[in-house]
């Protein structure tokens, strides 16, 4: 039963963490793009990463894909799915080798602003890739600016979230318990 309890508790988390970044993305969409066309500073990836960091590639990878499918959908632009699809799953993909390699020899801040540098060069490379040409790379310093900014914001909140929020806010959601309630259980 334990194992049944615990599937639902990281089902019901994570649909949280996905509803939370599919509703941040479509608030984001709603204002302006960050000073070149289609530059946004990516709130919804805080989710995902924190998922990236609670469970596994996974869940993260999970979250990335549904709410780029949802988010495409609601915002009515189909075609921008190929976009941040792309964008989120190398983003994802180099947070995890990262968070697997070399953290915490590397802060969460510094994983943050690599994957936001990634996603937005990816997301050049797959524009410039479908239409053909290669003005945009023009726009590859400035991308790499706004990756940097977004990821350190994202980063940042990250940061605090887990700095802020008690420890065992997070072992409910993951269905684990600290060493001390395991301790105390166990001697009764």
């Amino acid at each position: 039963m334990k194992n049944g309890k615990s599937a639902a508790k990281k089902i019901a988390t994570l649909a949280i963490f996905t509803a939370l970044s599919l509703v941040t993305f479509i608030i984001e969409n709603q204002f302006h793009p960050l000073f070149i066309p289609g530059a946004k500073m990516g709130l919804a990836n805080i989710f995902s990463f924190a998922a990236l960091i609670m469970y596994s590639p996974v869940e993260a990878f999970i979250i990335v894909a549904v709410r780029t499918g949802l988010g495409a959908v609601y915002a009515g632009n189909v075609s921008a799915l190929l976009y941040s699809f792309t964008g989120g799953v190398v983003s994802m993909a180099v947070s995890s080798v990262l968070m697997y390699t070399v953290y915490p020899r590397i802060s969460l801040m510094s994983v943050s602003v690599v994957a936001a540098v990634a996603h937005n060069i990816t997301q050049n490379l797959v524009f410039m890739g479908i239409s053909g040409t290669s003005l945009m790379i023009g726009y590859m310093p400035y991308l790499v600016l706004i990756g940097i900014a977004s990821g350190a914001i994202v980063g940042g909140v990250i940061m605090l979230i887990f700095k802020k929020v008690p420890e065992s806010v997070f072992e409910k959601a993951i269905g684990k318990k600290s060493a001390e309630k395991a301790e105390a259980e166990s001697a009764q």
